[in-house]
């Protein structure tokens, strides 16, 4: 019996064994507890929705991401996609006042957008960085443009529009206390998990993220697997953008989705998602983009100017980064 009890791991065991698989839940742990000692009233099951709700759409980009990332590329133009769907799917709206169609133009205007990106990247063999700068740009003055020509100042949802209670249920309500949007990014997620964790599909991104020769020799068709996860990611902010405009009510070109490539990329480096490629978890996702919220929130309890805010999730995001490279060894890999 003494010698069993011996064996037993302890809790040091099991805290290291989270540390060097899952210390994205750690991180987490440990700012939210640093938030429910700056404010108390996060305890509560209306301050915990209203996490979850400002992390949802984001959230979902995020996702979009880390998938992209997974595969080593990155994608720039996430942000400028939400400003171009989401003002068109406005637009379908507005002129339809149907919900189902207003999702469905929006999935397919960013599998659309996603597929032009992995194009460039998957085919033409373009770096990721310079093509999605490129799209980047472009798909924003593309909104922009339209917009101006039009005489008006944003994409706004038609409140008279029979579909509008819905549209706005969609973007704002509840299900059992549970905000819509969080019910959505949680259905993503999980979808995710089981394609990265349970099918073939998932096995050929991991493969490919972190040998793309030996994807190739292996039989894989890296060409059109980068193409692939690019749409499919692209999908994901499609209906990302619809779900902005729903929570919103309007799609401004110049600002909507401003700077959501980089709260992406900084949700996927604090989950655990290697900048490489091929190493991570799509729960890891989830996590590091709770965190960033949080810290967010953080920010503001603390009453410090919204300019500095940037300030310090860059620095948050810079240690991130080291703690990855440093994880292993000791020494900072490449």
């Amino acid at each position: 019996m003494e010698n069993s009890k011996k064996n037993r791991p302890g809790w040091s065991s099991y805290l290291k064994w989270i540390w060097q698989n899952a210390n994205y839940v750690l991180i987490f742990a440990v700012i939210f507890l640093v938030y429910l000692l700056i404010n108390g009233q996060a305890t509560n099951w209306a301050g915990i929705t209203n996490i979850m709700r400002h992390s949802s759409v984001i959230g979902i980009v995020a996702l979009a991401m880390g998938l992209i990332i997974l595969i080593g590329d990155i994608d720039l133009s996430v942000g400028s996609s939400i400003a171009l769907v989401g003002g068109f799917s406005v637009l379908i709206f507005n002129a339809t006042g149907s919900v189902a169609i207003t999702l469905a133009a929006g999935i397919l205007g960013g599998a659309f957008t996603g597929l032009i990106n992995g194009m460039l990247i998957g085919k033409v063999r373009m770096p990721a960085f310079i093509a999605t700068l490129a799209t980047m740009m472009m798909y924003r003055s593309i909104s922009q443009y339209y917009l101006a020509s039009s005489g008006v100042a944003m994409y706004k949802v038609d409140a008279s529009s029979p579909g509008y209670d819905a549209f706005f249920k969609l973007g704002n309500g509840n299900i059992m206390t549970i905000p819509i949007l969080t019910l959505v990014f949680l259905a993503m997620a999980l979808m995710l998990i089981y394609i990265n964790g349970s099918t073939k599909f998932g096995k050929t991104i991991y493969a490919l993220g972190s040998n793309e020769k030996a994807a190739r020799l292996a039989g894989i068709n890296t060409e059109w697997l980068r193409v692939a996860v690019f749409v499919i990611a692209g999908a994901l902010v499609g209906l990302a953008a619809v779900l902005f405009a729903a929570q919103n009510g309007t799609i401004t070109p110049s600002s909507a989705g401003k700077n959501y490539e980089l709260y992406a990329i900084a949700a996927v480096v604090i989950g655990g998602v290697s900048m490489l490629g091929g190493k991570g978890k799509i729960v890891g996702v989830i996590f590091g983009m709770l965190t960033f919220t949080i810290i967010d929130k953080i920010i503001l309890s603390l009453g410090y100017n919204p300019l500095i805010n940037d300030t310090i999730k860059g620095a948050i995001l810079l240690m991130a980064i080291l703690f990855q490279m440093f994880q292993k060894g000791g020494k900072p890999s490449r």
